[in-house]
């Protein structure tokens, strides 16, 4: 760890530190042009096609798509990885393709939105409270990612820089709402992918020699089942990624926020697409990283270990800015996403708030509450993959069923949705927690659409399901 480049390491930290206050300040300067809730929580519906593509690409390649992927192929080669960059790109493809025009049209603020135009307001909560930990899990990894790299470009130790990280995040995502996370994605993005491509290239003129490069890439590690593995349980690691991040509201905000139909689906599209490329760099990494740096007992080592021992200081500096672009680019809208389901559906309702300062001012506060939570798990976490991969799986089998039936045809109300959601959550915390089930989320999808197909004929829809307001 440049330990013996004291000076080095103090130039690093303070450059690292400036990028930060960039970020920090594009939030302050965009913070002045939100005069209302749309603003802040959709950047007033004005998105582009290139800063929604690029917004997409951002928020969804967070920290586990580089440290945490990485980490686990190095280990199980890639059946420990297939969400990244693999069952996530998917999941933005499909998501782009068959439901973002439908989506944009309905003029949703957020996916909570939509269960109350299609279900009504009991279920509308109920999916707030389901989708809302998602979200915190989520910008809980990101902020151990944070201050993982926080401590190993200084001296700061692990609980401390994880403490730091929270601080910066819960600022820069209150202050600035989505309008400034879109601009800073651009940035970060762009960071991202030099800095990616950086170590990439540095990695591939340093390859060992064919043996030992043959060695660790064996069938097994090119494999993406695991030795001894059914194929139901490839399935079940499949659907996790794939059908249960399909309706995550962190990547629909970014079609709400689009300028036009169009432009939320070539948006999405375009971001799936600039996803696989650039992750397919950190999980080709993670594969022949056995070769590379041999022994690592933290496989979330390797491309901060590589970067050190491969990259004079200045490339150094460039690659822990992409670490942290693709960390900022992630939290601030899983953040942003479970203030903004609190606020907007649960909390403005019932206090009858109706001004737009007011009720921006409670979605940022809204924003610091689930920040301290995110903090709090992720000083307890083990990992930034286990805490994604639960993201993905927590409540989702509920919200995916009740998104896709609700979107695709015209049967089922608001007690066949409950039901839904509720088996979905209840199978899963049984089988996952409990019994401790290997298959623990493909049952729980199971139950959520059995229970919706059943139901479904018998429970008539809310009167305004076929709401399809244009969005202003």
């Amino acid at each position: 760890m440049r330990a013996c480049e004291e000076p080095a390491i103090n130039w690093v930290f303070i450059c690292i530190v400036g990028y930060i206050l960039l970020q920090l300040l594009v939030c302050v300067v965009v913070m002045n042009r939100m005069t209302s809730e749309q603003d802040y929580l959709l950047a007033g519906r004005r998105l582009e096609l290139p800063m929604v593509a690029m917004s997409i690409f951002a928020t969804w390649f967070g920290a586990e798509a580089c440290i945490g992927a990485a980490g686990i192929i190095y280990h199980e080669g890639l059946s420990g990885s297939r969400a990244d960059p693999f069952g996530y790109a998917l999941c933005i493809f499909i998501l782009g393709y068959f439901f973002a025009r439908k989506l944009w049209c309905r003029g949703l603020t957020t996916l909570a939105d939509f269960y109350r135009q299609r279900y009504g307001s009991q279920v509308e909560k109920l999916g707030v409270l389901l989708m809302v930990p998602t979200s915190v899990f989520w910008a809980a990894a990101q902020i151990l990612a944070f201050g993982h790299v926080l401590s190993s470009i200084s001296t700061m130790p692990l609980e401390l820089a994880i403490g730091f990280a929270a601080t910066i995040v819960m600022t820069y995502t209150a202050l600035g709402g989505l309008l400034a996370d879109a601009v800073s994605d651009i940035i970060q993005g762009s960071v991202l992918v030099i800095g990616l491509m950086v170590i990439f290239v540095i990695v591939l003129l340093n390859l060992p020699d064919a043996a030992t490069l043959g060695s660790v890439l064996t069938p097994e590690r090119l494999s993406f089942r695991a030795s001894g593995e059914s194929w139901l349980g490839v399935i079940n690691s499949w659907s996790i990624p794939f059908i249960g991040s399909l309706f995550s509201a962190e990547l629909i905000t970014r079609l709400l926020a689009s300028r036009s139909e169009q432009v939320a689906r070539r948006g999405a599209l375009a971001g799936g697409s600039i996803y696989i490329v650039v992750g397919l760099m950190p999980a080709a990494i993670g594969l022949i990283g056995p070769a590379l740096v041999p022994g690592l007992e933290d496989g979330e080592q390797l491309l901060p270990e590589l970067a050190e021992a491969l990259l004079p200081t200045t490339l150094y500096v460039v690659f822990i800015g992409a670490l942290l672009s693709a960390i900022l680019s992630t939290v601030d809208s899983a953040l942003l996403n479970a203030g903004a389901q609190v606020s907007h559906n649960i909390l403005l309702p019932m206090i009858g708030v109706t001004g737009e300062k007011q009720k921006v001012l409670y979605a940022r506060i809204a924003v610091v509450f689930f920040g301290m939570i995110a903090w709090l798990l992720a000083r307890s976490a083990e990992s930034v993959y286990s805490l994604v991969e639960e993201s993905s799986a927590f409540g989702s089998a509920g919200v995916f069923t009740c998104c896709l039936m609700g979107l695709s045809q015209h049967r089922g109300g608001p007690r066949t949705a409950t039901a839904s959601m509720l088996a979905g959550i209840i199978s899963y915390g049984v089988l996952a927690y409990v019994v401790v089930y290997d298959y623990a989320y493909l049952m729980s999808l199971v139950c959520a659409l059995s229970t919706f197909t059943t139901l479904m004929w018998f429970d008539q829809p809310t009167p305004d399901e076929h709401a399809n307001p244009t969005p202003a």
